[in-house]
């Protein structure tokens, strides 16, 4: 498998915060971001018509209806969200899925998979022993084939 790295994610009850300090303080561009069901920001540096320049997604939190980040993500405990806690996962850029998941498996490394809309990027998301959350980021035609 190749990985290279492709973001990190941050949960946040203050997206407005976020897009100051990422944004005016750090120079990065808040652009395109797919359609999940819970609010956020997509931050890049770089071309904002390139979804790979997004290099951190800030992951808003809904008080209103979070079940549709509570379905895509998981639930967090808001007291868990200061310093380092508030770090939701780290993304990296793959190849080899089917590979990958035989790896997984005969390590008995529990994962779960997704497929991001509009971007032809299929997912699977495992937790390291710390309890971090590790996203894989394979092409979608990758999952096609399996």
């Amino acid at each position: 498998m190749a990985l290279s790295l492709n973001h990190f994610s941050i949960r946040s009850t203050d997206l407005a915060a976020c897009q100051r300090f990422y944004c005016d303080a750090l120079g990065l561009v808040n652009g395109p971001r797919p359609p999940f069901p819970f609010p956020g920001l997509w931050l890049y540096a770089g071309d904002t018509g390139v979804w790979a320049n997004a290099v951190v997604h800030i992951i808003g939190i809904d008080h209103d209806d979070p079940e549709g980040l509570k379905k895509y993500l998981g639930d967090r405990d808001l007291s868990s969200l200061q310093g380092s806690g508030a770090v939701d996962h780290v993304a990296f850029f793959a190849t080899g899925l089917t590979e990958t998941i035989t790896r997984l498996d005969a390590q008995r490394v529990a994962w779960r998979e997704r497929t991001v809309p509009l971007l032809g990027l299929h997912q699977l998301f495992v937790d390291d022993p710390n309890g971090v959350v590790v996203e894989l980021n394979f092409p979608a035609t990758e999952a096609a084939g399996r």
